[in-house]
């Protein structure tokens, strides 16, 4: 029981500070919905991630490890599925500029908030687990 509410922590905390930094990634409806949305996502992470694993390995062997995130990005797709209030929108990054480091600005269809956001998502997570452990 421990685990699954330390397991539920870490997502709920990957989903709001990925809604903060990626405004693609929105929700409606307050802490409660994002609440039921760590939850879910919670799920699917534990029960369907891992048959998507085993789906996709033959196609993640070949493409020597490129191809785990489709796992993550449909993940995060049927989250935005079950629960209404998550919706990946387009998004229009401004760019960003410093020093000697130059992102230019790009319009983020989608499919691409879809990666970004799942990227962000894994990152913060195995991050939060790290800290945990």
């Amino acid at each position: 029981m421990k685990t699954l509410l330390r397991y539920f922590f870490i997502n709920l905390g990957a989903l709001w500070v990925t809604t903060i930094m990626i405004p693609g990634l929105t929700y409606s409806g307050g802490f409660k919905s994002l609440i039921i949305g760590g939850l879910v996502f919670m799920l699917i992470n534990m029960i369907l991630v891992p048959l998507l694993k085993i789906l996709l390995l033959p196609l993640n062997l070949l493409t020597l490890g490129f191809f785990a995130w489709v796992t993550n990005v449909l993940a995060l797709y049927a989250l935005t599925t079950v629960v209404s209030n998550f919706q990946l929108v387009p998004y229009n990054f401004a760019g960003f500029s410093a020093s000697f480091i130059v992102i230019p600005p790009y319009e983020l269809s989608t499919f691409l908030v879809a990666v970004v956001a799942s990227f962000m998502i894994g990152i913060i997570t195995h991050f939060l687990q790290w800290l945990v452990h």
